[in-house]
């Protein structure tokens, strides 16, 4: 098997599993043309199979057949799975039912959402080379970095003497080995990750920093630093980010319209909470995250990471 077809293997048996308890529903009248295959009378009908490839962006009729037996082949084994738990009587179990119910629930907000943001417009091109000149540091002057952290856990009693040590300059291994004989609770840790891997908040400070050079970040539990032990100029021309910021900038249009479309929803409900449950006021955070998410954000964790890297 080509590592592309292995590839798409993993691909969509987890985007079947990730199906369970929302397949179609059971056809015992469906045609023999209509169906791909009988699992104990249960029609698993072609245009089901039709649909998880077009999810998972099948196009080339060469791998079309071949992924489609291998979505058939996931379909079978959960049918079969699925037939047990019935034989079982599981689905009288309480905690199946409530799962059930929330896969519903989930099912259902996601399908209106995505007709909320069906119409959704399409960046232009001015808005893309906007977005290209405002953000040199993933595109025009992109780097891979090679990072050094060390996460310091602070308190009342060792944030003074942890700042004075940091003010000395010291190196992060002499760091380490002082928190170490301090008894201070520290993580030390070393990636390397691609200027689209960075929260944006974060990568805006680190793209004037040079080689050798670090950051500290602070909040009332923490104190970070981070310093770029090396790295290596990898540029976008706008161009090859075109694509990406196009996808990019459609998610961000979308989440807009999602937003509004949910505080229209909350307007004209009535929403009662109990005690001790209270509303989460607009702009609230983890106090434990030292950077905050910028409004520039991907709209989906590591959605602009993807749309980057499938440019290379």
């Amino acid at each position: 098997m080509r590592p592309q077809t292995m590839k798409m293997s993993v691909l969509l048996t987890a985007l079947v599993f990730a199906l369970a308890g929302c397949g179609e529903k059971k056809s015992v009248d469906a045609q023999p043309s209509q169906a791909a295959a009988k699992i104990n009378g249960e029609v698993i009908s072609a245009r089901t199979i039709e649909s998880e490839l077009a999810k998972a962006g099948v196009k080339n009729p060469g791998e079309a057949q071949d992924a489609g037996n291998l979505v058939l082949n996931a379909l079978l084994e959960q049918r079969l799975f699925e037939q047990a738990a019935k034989k079982a009587g599981l689905e009288k179990d309480s905690a199946v039912i409530q799962a059930l119910q929330a896969a519903e629930r989930k099912v259902l907000a996601q399908a209106y959402l995505d007709k909320a943001t069906a119409n959704a417009a399409k960046a232009s091109d001015n808005e893309v080379a906007e977005y290209f000149d405002k953000h040199p540091e993933l595109f025009a002057e992109r780097r891979i970095y090679r990072l050094q952290e060390i996460m310091i856990q602070v308190s009342q009693e060792n944030a003074a003497p942890v700042k004075a040590r940091l003010s000395n300059g010291s190196n992060l291994n002499d760091l380490a080995q002082w928190l170490k004989s301090q008894n201070i609770p520290a993580r030390v840790g070393q990636a390397v990750k691609s200027a689209e891997q960075l929260p944006l908040e974060l990568l805006v400070k680190l793209h004037p920093l040079k080689d050798g050079q670090a950051i500290t970040l602070e909040n009332p539990r923490q104190i970070t630093i981070l310093a770029i032990t090396g790295s290596q100029s990898q540029p976008l021309t706008r161009e090859q980010a075109k694509p990406a910021i196009e996808r990019f900038l459609l998610s961000m249009h979308k989440r807009e319209m999602a937003k509004a479309e949910l505080d229209k929803l909350r307007a004209a409900a009535k929403i009662e909470y109990v005690a001790p449950y209270a509303e989460v006021k607009a702009g609230a955070k983890d106090a434990g995250h030292a950077v905050s998410t910028s409004k520039d954000e991907p709209a989906e964790p590591g959605m602009l990471e993807k749309a980057i890297s499938g440019l290379k």
